[in-house]
């Protein structure tokens, strides 16, 4: 036990707050489903920003990204900055649509878009498939973060940590609702950034490491320091760099960055007060997402390398945690041993608010497709919001327990992120196209989810263990099944029927979709005339992207003492994000 009696005051104190926070809001969540899983769709587009942010800066994120530049470098973390375009496409071709459906969540959308039998039957299917299997193995991973923090800093077990941090996150979840998670999200924000920060000041203070000079200077991390891979190793770079810029940001479906928006995300811009607030959450988040937060967790763990360079010295450092779960990504909590008492309480603090965070979410949002998209839409449909209500809260109890089982199987955090990211291959292209062209159908987004699973599976299963075939990088599994599924759900598209010609006829003149995919659906559909310019559009995502990358090298140079570097990317990210102020107004927002 690493914590001092002040320490723990810290810990207690931040809880009372977020329980306090739970229980006030406790009565609006009971009004009706709407205040519950959306807060009324009232909510403002820098509160739900930060309610993005802090739920992707969960537990695992840091020791995700700890274990990527222990393993291969900073340049490693290409496999999920790539996904900043996608995000920034999110921001100026969907927030709004998401907005103008008006829907409860994102599976809600199936049978806004397409009819018969296949929508109702994806609807449902979806909302089992997502709100069970994906959320589970996500809140696996955040709850396996957390039980490494637990053996290096407090000497607790892996059941003890399942039974204690679960229980008080179900019971806050289940009480507080959507405005209670959104709410707290804030306090966490503003506790993570600042126990980031303290954790990678201390880090670069060790000893061994002697300042950032000394850092960046060690021979320990020769060849980790790129912010680019090197291309004259194409293997490596195409896995690193290429295939994510090129081929994962688009194809991929994976939560909190999904192509065109979906998950939590989508379920804060259905709950933003209008498109305008949507769109200004949406743009938030990413900007924070991928250009603020990632240093202090880089920092720390290019330390960790000088601090703890093999495996071995990590278990000799914490003798008593678990063997089966010291892998790269514990070095980050490893590090945080450093911090003086106090300061050890607030980064304790602040990881525990991820932890709640994520959870809270995703406890939230999977409970809102289990009741709203499978159950009342299917099972019961006729009964009031109190019945449905409380079903809310039993399901999620029921996740949670669920979750801290998985989080018993996995390792590590990037175990699980590849797992994900190779079951939604290939998906990603559907999610982006069906907005704007009329002819994909439910058989598109079911034959897309069947391929793209199946082919996890043989990697997962078959390829090495049953067939005996030499193991393929996840990268170039990636790269087959994106293939393999884009292949068939195109295929599967052109031999089965459109949409009803009501259904598609009524979903255009709700949603008025740029551009003009939609005029081959022979209903005399024509985009509105006054509607969003594809041309701003694209331009606006172009920026977006520049103004990510542009931010983000300007950091990393600034550390690394670049400073010509550092001001030629900060200036760039600075007139990237004026101009792309002086565009919104061309964005179609109501």
């Amino acid at each position: 036990m690493r914590l001092t009696q002040l320490d723990w005051i810290v810990v207690c104190l931040y809880i009372a707050v977020t329980l306090v926070t739970g229980l006030y809001f406790a009565r609006r969540a009971s009004r009706q489903t709407d205040e519950f899983f959306l807060g009324g769709r009232s909510m403002p587009w820098w509160l739900l920003g930060t309610s993005m942010v802090a739920t992707t800066f969960s537990t695992d994120t840091p020791n995700l990204v700890t274990d990527l530049v222990r393993t291969g470098g900073v340049s490693e973390n290409w496999i999920w900055w790539a996904m900043g375009i996608s995000g920034m496409c999110t921001v100026f071709f969907y927030a709004q649509l998401w907005r103008r459906s008006n829907i409860l969540t994102d599976v809600g959308f199936y049978e806004l878009r397409y009819s018969g039998r296949p929508a109702a039957f994806l609807r449902g299917f979806r909302a089992l498939y997502l709100g069970i299997f994906f959320n589970v193995m996500i809140m696996a991973t955040v709850t396996l973060a957390a039980i490494k923090i637990g053996g290096v800093l407090l000497g607790v077990s892996k059941y003890e940590v399942i039974l204690i941090a679960g229980t008080v996150t179900a019971l806050y979840s289940a009480t507080s609702g959507f405005w209670g998670v959104v709410v707290t999200d804030l306090l966490l924000f503003i506790v993570a950034m600042t126990g980031s920060l303290a954790a990678a000041y201390y880090a670069v203070q060790q000893p061994a490491v002697g300042g950032l000079n000394g850092l960046f200077t060690n021979p320990a991390l020769e060849g980790k320091l790129a912010l680019l891979p090197d291309f004259t190793d194409l293997h490596s770079a195409a896995a690193i760099f290429i295939i994510p810029i090129a081929v994962q940001w688009w194809s991929t479906w994976y939560p909190g960055a999904e192509p065109g928006g979906g998950g939590y995300i989508a379920q804060r811009m259905l709950a933003a007060k209008d498109e305008s607030h949507a769109l200004k959450a949406t743009l938030w988040f990413n900007l924070a997402h991928y250009a603020l937060r990632p240093w202090p967790w880089i920092i720390v763990a290019l330390a960790s390398l000088i601090v703890y360079p093999t495996l071995d010295s990590i278990q000799a450092a914490f003798p008593t945690v678990d063997p089966s779960i010291v892998r790269h990504d514990l070095a980050y909590p490893a590090m945080l041993v450093f911090l003086p008492s106090g300061l050890l309480g607030l980064v304790v603090a602040s990881l525990a608010a991820a932890y709640m965070s994520t959870i809270s979410t995703h406890l939230n949002w999977g409970a809102s497709y289990i009741i709203d998209d499978w159950y009342r839409r299917f099972i019961s449909p006729d009964r009031e919001d109190r019945h449905y209500l409380r079903l809310a809260r039993l399901a999620t109890i029921g996740l949670i327990i669920l979750a801290g089982i998985v989080s018993l199987w996995l390792e590590n955090a990037l175990q699980a992120f590849q797992i994900l990211l190779q079951i939604g291959a290939g998906t990603g292209l559907v999610f982006l196209l069906r907005w704007f062209w009329w002819r994909i159908n439910a058989w598109s987004e079911i034959s897309a989810m069947i391929i793209s699973f199946l082919i996890a599976v043989y990697f997962q299963f078959v390829h090495t263990n049953i067939l005996g075939l030499e193991p393929l990088e996840p990268s170039f599994q990636l790269v087959f099944g994106v293939l393999l599924t884009s292949v068939g759900w195109v295929t599967v598209t052109l031999l089965t029927p459109p949409a009803s010609p009501e259904t598609l006829k009524s979903f255009h003149e709700l949603i008025r979709p740029m551009g003009g995919g939609w005029r081959g659906a022979g209903l005399g559909l024509e985009p509105e005339p006054n509607g969003s310019s594809p041309t701003a559009a694209f331009l606006a995502w172009f920026l977006g992207c520049i103004a990510i990358y542009g931010a983000l090298f300007g950091t990393g140079y600034a550390l690394y003492g670049h400073n010509t570097l550092s001001f030629l990317c900060t200036a760039t990210a600075a007139l990237a994000i004026f101009w792309l102020f002086r565009l919104l107004p061309k964005i179609d927002l109501r």
